[in-house]
């Protein structure tokens, strides 16, 4: 594990002189002291409704939103992102944990070929702070999703600005979820669209920006990428974990995505908690391991295997 100095972060410009002690320990907790984030993504309970919770290959007990906070509590995590109002009914139980307040959502309902994705706000962040300062929990930064190509994407793009200006000016750390969408987007997993939203992010001003790993035909994912981190700059980028892996596949794509392609972190949902809750705390350890304490592969596998 390699630690970074306090007096090395980059603290943005509008964060008051008031918030830097409060953003500084924002970022070093979040990033565990190293840089490099690990968030546990649980905001999939609007996102996907109960399409990732329930079904045949998904273990009973994933139903249940007090699973992911089993998984948040027991686990090795930088981060736990989900809706205020999930914090809100089970954080009392769970005061411990690190909390990150998705801000916006949609269902999958509505495809694209009805209408273009637009995830509105659901909170400002002074709600958010005040919810910190009445609950006493661990809110340590915001989430807010983009879908850049879409028909309302000058909303999104408006919303994500005045969130991340507000959430600085609170001392919290702030996310993008970029991602491609809509009637415009040819190919959401272009990694020169991909890198373009990386820089979007970086002009928002955000801390992190997470996106989805490139593909393109008859090239390696992970040198391709490398344009979506320097596009990026000082936001640090981190890649979504997708659908379920066979534990070994999703391990070594992890270990590439930082220790190749440059993303400094990831965020993980489905392959963590659609996993019986042993199971996934050992997926959480294992992640963990690789993204802030820098394990091989090998040794990721051998903690997930509990061995």
């Amino acid at each position: 594990m390699v630690l970074i100095r306090e007096e090395d972060i980059v603290i943005p410009l509008d964060v008051p002189p008031a918030a830097r002690e409060t953003y500084l320990h924002n970022y070093m907790e979040i990033t565990k002291g190293t840089g490099r984030m690990m968030l546990f993504a649980g905001d999939q309970k609007v996102e996907h409704l109960n399409d990732d919770f329930f079904g045949e290959e998904i273990p009973a007990d994933d139903n249940d939103p007090q699973h992911l906070f089993n998984i948040a509590s027991r686990g090795k995590i930088g981060v736990f992102a989900t809706q205020l109002g999930l914090i809100a009914r089970y954080g009392m139980d769970y005061p411990d944990v690190p909390y990150l307040v998705k801000m916006n959502s949609k269902s999958n309902l509505v495809k694209t070929k009805q209408m273009d994705p637009f995830s509105n706000q659901l909170y400002d962040v002074g709600q958010v702070a005040e919810f910190r300062e009445n609950s006493g929990l661990k809110i340590l930064g915001i989430g807010y999703t983009i879908y850049l190509g879409s028909e309302f994407e000058a909303d999104m793009l408006n919303q994500a600005a005045q969130l991340i200006y507000n959430a600085h000016k609170h001392g919290l750390i702030a996310v993008l979820w970029i991602y491609p969408r809509g009637a415009a987007v040819a190919d959401e997993k272009d990694p020169h669209l991909i890198a373009g939203a990386t820089g979007v992010g970086a002009t928002l001003n955000a801390d992190f920006v997470k996106v989805n790993y490139p593909k393109k035909e008859g090239e390696s994912s992970e040198e391709v990428f490398k344009e979506a981190v320097l596009a990026a700059g000082r936001t640090k980028v981190v890649c979504a974990g997708g659908s379920s892996d066979e534990y070994g596949s999703f391990l070594k794509k992890l270990h590439n995505q930082i220790h190749i392609s440059g993303a400094q972190g990831n965020a993980t949902g489905r392959n963590i908690h659609q996993k019986p809750l042993e199971e996934a705390v050992r997926m959480c350890n294992a992640i963990y391991a690789i993204t802030i304490e820098d394990a091989s592969v090998e040794e990721a596998v051998r903690i997930y295997e509990g061995k």
